[in-house]
């Protein structure tokens, strides 16, 4: 199946942390024709393995298959549903939304709403709602109706956002943080044939509210070497500065040298480093990002284990859609097979 269909199908499913199951069907399907075995641990984590000669280096590759979204908190006498945040979400980005109700019967659309700008007051308007003052309403006249169209507390919801091509090579979707790590490494493990040392691919659960998956992972692999798969933001758009981000689409995937988490070890950066410029694939280093990765829980499992991250850059992360280049998505499925191949000569 072409990269682009596999990022489409998993940037479609629901992930929402904690919830991850349509993400974990589909990551089997595509790791189990590739790899020499696929487990489940207890978490839900996903494991594929693909073996290398004995002795050789174990290493721990990480996508993580949650995303960000919203959780039934509520539903009010009149049949309106509040909610909480799961993960990283501005207020800003939520009013008038459309959205998707996982409930244990059926998928249910709704509107996150508001008062409409007609009858805002002048102090209302300037105003920025927090999720605690919006709702969301799937058009049930009472709570009864709402509890008999399946709703409960605690389901998890998603923004109703479809995959779509822009231009040549740019996609825009819902998830892409980081569905598009898990289409990466899905591609690796499948385009993997000559590499010696033993490669774990990881889908791992709900990093988005503190990279937990990854840290029982990466105890129970205990890999000499680990690797984070993830998108970044990326600038380049107006009213981004260059202090704040020099990450830009179609300039390659990006190299962490250190994030909020994660100071790269110097030999899995080099690695990371030569391998691009060994195979001539476009890089970006990144530094001083606020947030981090898999790769910082990774980095201090047990005794330590040496963490990198390759990340794809992506336009409006954290949002209901978000954008990135085809281009530099296969760049950072080439970037990481070059590393794979070279890991036995650094460690």
């Amino acid at each position: 199946m072409k990269f682009v269909n596999v990022l489409e199908r998993l940037s479609n499913a629901c992930g929402v942390a904690g919830r991850e199951d349509e993400v974990r069907l589909l990551m089997t399907d595509l790791l189990t024709p590739n790899v020499d075995d696929v487990t489940v641990d207890t978490l839900g984590n996903i494991i594929g393995v693909k073996r290398g000669r004995e002795n050789a280096p174990r290493v721990m590759l990480a996508a993580h298959m949650d995303e960000i979204g919203l959780m039934v908190k509520n539903i009010t006498k009149a049949g309106f549903i509040q909610f909480t945040k799961i993960g990283g979400i501005d207020d800003r980005i939520l009013i008038a939304q459309k959205v998707i109700l996982h409930t244990t019967t059926r998928p249910l659309t709704g509107i996150i709403g508001s008062k409409p700008p007609h009858i805002l007051k002048e102090e209302e308007r300037k105003k920025v709602l927090t999720a605690d003052e919006l709702f969301i309403d799937v058009g049930a006249h009472s709570k009864t109706e709402a509890r008999e169209m399946g709703v409960r507390v605690g389901d998890p919801i998603s923004f109703d956002i479809r995959f779509v091509q822009l231009g040549n090579d740019a996609v825009a979707g819902k998830a892409f943080d980081n569905r598009v790590g898990c289409a990466v490494l899905a591609a690796v493990l499948e385009r993997l044939d000559d590499a010696d040392c033993t490669v774990y691919g990881v889908g791992t659960i709900q990093e988005e509210v503190g990279l937990r998956g990854a840290a029982t992972a990466a105890f129970d692999l205990a890999p000499d070497i680990g690797i984070a798969l993830d998108a970044t933001v990326a600038g380049g758009v107006p009213g981004v500065k260059a202090v704040e981000t020099t990450i830009k689409m179609r300039q390659g995937p990006a190299i962490t040298v250190a994030d909020r988490g994660l100071i790269t070890h110097p030999k899995v950066l080099r690695l990371l480093v030569d391998a691009a410029e060994e195979s001539e694939i476009p890089y970006q280093l990144e530094t001083g990002l606020a947030g981090s990765t898999d790769a910082a829980r990774i980095a201090l499992t047990r005794g330590g284990v040496p963490s990198g991250v390759v990340s794809v850059p992506t336009r409006y992360i954290h949002s209901p859609v978000s954008m990135l280049s085809l281009d530099d998505a296969e760049n950072a499925i080439t970037l990481v097979l070059a590393a794979l191949r070279k890991v036995s000569q650094t460690f």
